[in-house]
């Protein structure tokens, strides 16, 4: 199935040596190569107009998921994809860097320094609000 390029827009390398891109859905359709998995960040269910698997995570702009437990699951799956695929996380803003840094997380790096890590390794402004930065901190404690 192939993976990311270290160096393609967007890609992130998890502690593992793992890849994954993070994509704002603001800056227009993804580019070749297309993910082979993609998750979506979405207040409402997208359009389902991609030739790649996808699933949609109810989380509104600039908040939490809905469904906590879902998200959670999600992030697995999504983690475990990355080991023979192309997995991308894309939102309409403010969600994205959170979902990378859960990412972090279950991938082995401590709960505290996910967010300087995705913001080191993603998105200088990731992680916005603070109830992201708990919820990120909390993710295998409170799930």
């Amino acid at each position: 199935m192939g993976h990311w390029e270290k160096d393609a827009p967007g890609v992130m390398e998890l502690p593992s040596g793992r890849l994954v891109r993070g994509r704002g859905l603001r800056h227009g359709p993804a580019a070749d190569p297309f993910p082979t998995y993609g998750v979506y960040l979405l207040g409402k269910e997208p359009p389902p107009d991609v030739p790649w698997e996808t699933h949609w995570i109810k989380w509104p702009d600039f908040r939490l998921p809905v469904d906590r437990p879902q998200a959670l699951a999600t992030f697995r799956e999504a983690l475990e994809r990355t080991g023979t695929g192309r997995v991308e996380f894309a939102c309409g803003g403010g969600r994205t860097g959170t979902a990378l840094a859960c990412l972090a997380v279950l991938d082995g790096l401590p709960a505290d320094q996910a967010v300087d890590y995705v913001r080191r390794g993603y998105d200088k402004r990731a992680v916005e609000t603070p109830w992201q930065k708990r919820y990120v901190l909390n993710l295998l404690t409170r799930s």
